[in-house]
């Protein structure tokens, strides 16, 4: 289901006996070139925890070409956390789950809003923890590049090939020979997350055997988080490749997510408990 400027799948949980007394919304940002069907197997991981699913895909302009050909991700942004207040999600428990560095480079913008003290409306919402799959990663052409490659597809005219993947390339060296100077604008998505003020709980999956996202770059990310004081578990599957580690290891890749959430969600829970009796 969706509107005019954001579509997007919301999924209600069925009766269940999970223990969780309020139903956590879970949001996924899929990869750049991730369709709905492949987001929908991570939400089936939440379904028997009574977790609502709103699954969502940036368009892959707004991920390789930022504010360019399309509307920005920062406008995407705004309209997906406007679409929890329009359902009704507002005072739910929140944990995103955030796929590659096209899901990050949204959520990057997701988290500005929530954390900007002059966005009073967005303050409200009640985020408790957030899952890295494969990802994030610095500016990385080469798996940029396959990124794009695949997202484009055997279907995609060869003329837009040609056009895009050039542009991308231009795109990227620009950014990187400017970034001295841009920088002090705006971060880089990277750079962005390392300083992000959230505060909550974290999670990473990643692979050493991933060709798209260097593992390097996620062990940084990790080490900078937890240097904040902020609660971080990672996960190194070693052998699966890019946002590949469910299905190779569906068992491991799905406790882990259930353990998370249920860490992140009970003690929210309990201590609202808690303020309730004391009140």
């Amino acid at each position: 289901m969706g509107d005019k400027e954001l579509k997007y799948t919301i999924v209600f949980p069925r009766a269940n006996d999970s223990g969780l007394k309020e139903d956590p919304v879970i949001i996924l940002l899929g990869w750049a070139g991730c369709q709905d069907k492949h987001l929908a197997k991570y939400s089936n991981i939440y379904k028997d925890q009574g977790c609502i699913a709103l699954r969502f895909i940036a368009p892959w302009r707004q991920i390789f070409f930022p504010g360019i050909f399309d509307k920005t991700l920062h406008y995407t942004a705004r309209k997906l956390l406007d679409l929890l207040f329009d359902i009704g999600m507002e005072e739910h428990p929140i944990l995103f789950h955030v796929f590659s560095n096209g899901g990050c480079m949204l959520y990057r913008h997701i988290v500005e809003l929530l954390c900007n003290k002059t966005e009073t409306y967005f303050n409200k919402l009640n985020v408790v923890g957030t899952i890295f799959d494969s990802a994030p990663a610095n500016r990385n052409l080469q798996g940029g590049i396959r990124a794009l490659y695949t997202v484009l597809g055997s279907s995609t005219n060869v003329f837009v090939k040609c056009i895009a993947i050039p542009a991308f390339v231009l795109f990227v060296f620009l950014q990187v020979v400017l970034y001295p100077v841009t920088q002090f604008i705006s971060l880089s998505c990277y750079d962005a997350l390392k300083v992000d003020p959230s505060r909550w709980p974290q999670l990473f999956f990643y692979s050493k055997s991933d060709k798209i996202i260097p593992y390097k770059d996620i062990e940084t990310m990790i080490k900078v988080r937890k240097l904040l004081d902020i609660q971080v578990q990672s996960v190194d599957f070693n052998t699966s490749q890019h946002v590949s580690h469910f299905r190779k290891f569906p068992d491991e890749y799905s406790a882990k997510c259930i353990g998370f959430l249920k860490d992140c969600v009970q003690p929210t829970t309990l201590s609202r408990l808690f303020d309730k009796k004391n009140t």
